[in-house]
């Protein structure tokens, strides 16, 4: 049996405890004391001598009580430490001033191949590979006690990113955890602020996103490549995370390379990662690249089309065996991910015209799906109008405004170039400028790219007369200008009651919208 002995604190108290427990001549096994508690565990103290032993020590002075306890708070901890190395996924251990590991958990001892109990004792150096090499990570580690940027090293054939923590400011020892790259694929996933979602809850009841919706449903549940073609803004990405939500690498990590906005050298070493040593600048140890840290995932690559010709070529030998050489480096690595493309542009005229590889094209497109644009959609761009406005709304905290008539034909009449990005940044806008419980039709910013939007053509018309009555052409220049602003002014305020909301119509300063509406007598 195991007890507490509650006590209030006194010199030699712990000893007078200890005194009583031995003269009932116990095997006592472990002691500990922690004021205001001596925990004693005594294997051959049965149920019936408690008693007795309790009512002894109630008898020394200061003791408050006896209870049996199920652990000493020594075992207890040790068994929430076991408890919590055997949790945690990345191999952990704590190493000695001199490089020896002194404990480490059971994901260290599977990355080694050894059982934990193995682990204590054995050299830092013994289980990194390549001896010369863990020779000297193991020396710096010494020599910097403990304090060493992360840094790539391979462990039982497997790379990992090495992170290091001094255990004290004096540099007794250090905790260092091994972190693989898929693992840091999701955590790269988990920051990311986009939240996977699945086809069912991609809005729209139009027959083409029905259509959408099915095919897509069917092409998450296989493993083959998904090339996703469509304008600009009809929602490529969010189609690219559903195909990932909807298959059975969900719980893996999604991760996205634009490969328009970086250039080719830095695109290849953010795909394929990169060895120690490289290029000059490089990290040392190496860098994993998007495939490895998605491995068991899905990578999306964005802007396909915009690919150099030499990545087109790496990327094809990758989906022919799901392996790849790092930057620089010459060890064969192998990966299973699914590979996600997509793009704006034609790829089958940029193969027509050899800018794009006609080989890669057709091992990109196994699944395609195709994006309806936004002006085919009908009646969506009512139902996505409604959900951008609330959203808006949310942001702004403001109630949502509901939709006018004839705002509602605009939207249903635009084009859309921009597509479904496009309209939510009109309804942004405009729920961010209008304060009416109701959107019109001139709170809707609809000009089209290269088109210059006419103030008048949204007021009505200016007319040019210096004043109201008089019908005669202006005298110069100036008095014209001065006619036109008064009328377009006059015309604009009551519907941008405001020098902010007015400046921010007509795409000019807050200070000059408030000078000329002082010019001309207007605003109150």
């Amino acid at each position: 049996m195991r007890i507490d002995v509650l006590f209030q604190d006194r010199i030699g108290i712990a000893q007078e405890i200890l005194g009583v427990v031995a003269g009932y001549g116990l095997n006592v096994v472990a002691v500990e004391v922690d004021p205001p508690h001596v925990f004693v565990d005594a294997p051959g103290l049965g149920t019936s001598a408690f008693g007795a032993l309790r009512d002894a020590l109630l008898l020394v002075a200061s003791v408050v009580d006896v209870k049996p306890v199920d652990l000493l708070p020594g075992a207890r901890r040790r068994l929430h430490l076991d408890a919590l190395l055997a949790a945690m996924p990345d191999p952990v251990l704590l190493v000695d001033a001199a490089g020896l590991v002194v404990v480490g958990n059971a994901a260290a001892a599977t990355a080694t191949g050894l059982r934990p109990e193995q682990l204590s004792g054995l050299p830092l150096q013994s289980m990194v590979d390549g001896a010369e090499g863990a020779g000297a990570l193991q020396a710096e580690l010494i020599a910097s006690a403990f304090r060493l940027s992360p840094r790539e090293v391979t462990v039982g054939g497997e790379p990992y990113l090495l992170d290091c923590r001094p255990t004290e400011e004096s540099g007794t020892g250090g905790i260092l955890t091994l972190r693989p790259p898929n693992r840091l694929g999701e955590e790269l996933q988990i920051l990311q602020p986009f939240r996977s979602a699945d086809f069912e809850s991609f809005l729209g009841t139009s027959p083409a996103v029905q259509a959408l919706r099915q095919q897509g449903a069917r092409f998450a549940l296989l493993d083959a490549p998904v090339l996703i073609l469509g304008e600009t803004g009809t929602g490529k990405e969010l189609v690219a995370h559903a195909c990932h939500a909807g298959s059975h690498r969900k719980g893996a990590p999604f991760l996205a390379l634009n490969c328009a906005a970086v250039p080719e050298s830095l695109a290849e070493s953010e795909l394929f990662g990169y060895a120690p040593g490289a290029f000059s600048g490089a990290q040392k140890g190496g860098k994993p690249g998007l495939l490895e840290l998605a491995n068991g995932g899905t990578v999306l690559l964005d802007e396909v089309g915009e690919m150099s010709p030499y990545l087109q070529a790496k990327l094809l030998r990758f989906l022919n065996d799901h392996s790849f050489r790092r930057v620089g480096g010459e060890k064969e690595i192998t990966v299973d991910v699914r590979i996600v493309a997509a793009t704006h542009r034609d790829l089958s005229a940029m193969v027509a015209e050899r800018t794009f590889r006609e080989d890669l094209y057709y091992r990109l497109n196994v699944l395609r799906l195709e994006m309806p644009p936004l002006r085919a959609r009908g009646d969506d761009i009512i139902l996505l109008a409604r959900h951008f406005v609330h959203d808006a709304a949310v942001q702004v905290g403001r109630p949502a405004p509901s939709l006018s008539p004839a705002a509602r034909q605009a939207l249903l009449a635009h084009p859309w170039p921009g597509n479904v990005r496009q309209l939510q940044n009109v309804l942004f806008r405009a729920v961010t400028m209008c304060d009416r419980s109701v959107l019109g039709r001139e709170d809707l910013d609809l000009s089209l790219p290269g088109q210059v939007a006419e103030p008048w053509e949204m007021a009505g018309t200016v007319s040019l007369a210096p004043d109201a009555a008089g019908g005669d052409w202006p005298e110069d220049w100036e008095q014209a200008r001065d006619a036109f602003e008064r009328g377009l002014l006059e015309q604009l305020y009551p519907r941008f009651p405001s020098s902010r909301k007015l400046a921010q119509r007509l795409r000019t300063s807050h200070t000059m919208i408030a000078n000329k509406l002082r010019k001309y007598g207007l605003g109150g």
